[in-house]
């Protein structure tokens, strides 16, 4: 055989692969539910108890940082998120430009919050888990995509979310 047919056989199969989309939808970047004026005024008020009892035990840092959470969350729940680009690729995923490589996914299930319906993928990096939110008429195709490369199965919610599940159901809607 001649050796520069072999030479061009071996540079042919190094050559990366090009990524290609497999499943492209535009949705909200975070799930959203507007709330009323009761539910503030309740969020409030167990802060605002949380808060007096902390000032007269730790002092003013504790207070700070709940009347920053407080806040963070109420421009969260008022403010509507923009709409962006998610993408499937056969190189990861793809949310709003930035790509996550499949060698750091793990687990895929599928969720609901509020009204919107979720895919969840297990991360090898903090906060252990990516949320996107997803469209039901893609749902499928999405399934069928991410299994090529990834297991569908939940994982048992933790501890943390447990609490944050009991909480959020004390409060009203």
């Amino acid at each position: 055989m001649d050796p520069a047919k072999e030479q061009q056989q071996e540079n042919s199969s190094l050559k990366p692969e090009l990524e290609k989309d497999l499943v492209t939808w535009v949705a909200p970047a975070r799930p959203f539910k507007r709330r009323d004026k009761q539910f503030y005024l309740t969020t409030i008020s167990i802060a605002g108890i949380v808060c007096l009892i902390l000032f007269l035990a730790e002092g003013a840092m504790p207070v700070i940082l709940i009347v920053s959470l407080i806040f963070l969350y109420y421009v969260m729940s008022t403010v509507a998120p923009e709409d962006i680009e998610y993408k499937i690729t056969n190189k990861g995923i793809k949310v709003g430009g930035r790509t996550t490589n499949w060698q750091f996914l793990g687990r895929f299930w599928f969720g609901k919050r509020y009204d919107s319906e979720l895919l969840i993928v297990e991360t090898a990096f903090i906060p252990n888990r990516m949320e996107l939110v997803i469209k039901s008429e893609v749902k499928e195709e999405i399934k069928e995509n991410l299994k090529k490369y990834l297991i569908e199965e939940e994982i048992s919610p933790s501890k943390l979310d447990k609490a944050i599940d009991w909480f959020s159901k004390k409060l009203p809607n």
